[in-house]
């Protein structure tokens, strides 16, 4: 089955937040409570990327990762860095990619198509936050030369969690183009 990497349009909000739910359903199965969850709704996901599709946001890129059917299965967005990071100046937002899909490239083509896009945007060096017990994304990050750089606790519904943040100093690394 042949997966494409691409950029994302207007029309790929539902598809998008298909994804979105159903990973976080999946992902974060005993890390956050099933209540909320099961609470979570395609609807108002739709609505969020909706908007941030057709937002002007300078900077902001989404990828799709699509079968040859014209599923998608995947995505990945960042811009520059938000909390004003004076080594790291990218940072990307969210990579998901349904289970069936993971473990053959798909993760990495997005990966790697997203920092491509921050370096065309003049950005050389970017960061991720991660859930600290979410570790197969971990491992994932830690295999593309992501340096660990520190934790903080945040709030997801009504529970506390830990996320870890990773940093790549070149982009260079991690897109292979001089």
């Amino acid at each position: 089955m042949e997966i494409r990497i691409r950029k994302a349009s207007t029309q790929d909000a539902a598809a998008i937040a298909r994804v979105h739910v159903n990973t976080w359903r999946t992902t974060y199965a005993g890390i956050l409570p099933a209540d909320f969850l099961a609470g979570l709704s395609y609807a108002n996901s739709e609505s969020n990327w909706s908007q941030a599709l057709t937002a002007d946001r300078p900077g902001e890129s989404v990828f799709v990762a699509e079968t040859d059917a014209g599923e998608i299965v995947g995505f990945a967005n960042g811009a520059p860095e938000r909390e004003s990071d004076p080594l790291y100046r990218g940072e990307i937002y969210s990579i998901y990619l349904l289970a069936a899909y993971q473990r053959m490239g798909v993760g990495r083509r997005l990966f790697t198509a997203l920092a491509q896009r921050l370096r065309q945007d003049g950005l050389e060096s970017f960061l991720l936050w991660v859930l600290k017990d979410n570790l197969l994304a971990r491992r994932f990050y830690e295999s593309l030369g992501g340096t660990y750089l520190t934790e903080k606790t945040i709030t997801i519904g009504e529970t506390d969690l830990i996320e870890v943040s990773y940093g790549w100093r070149d982009i260079v690394d991690v897109t292979g183009e001089a």
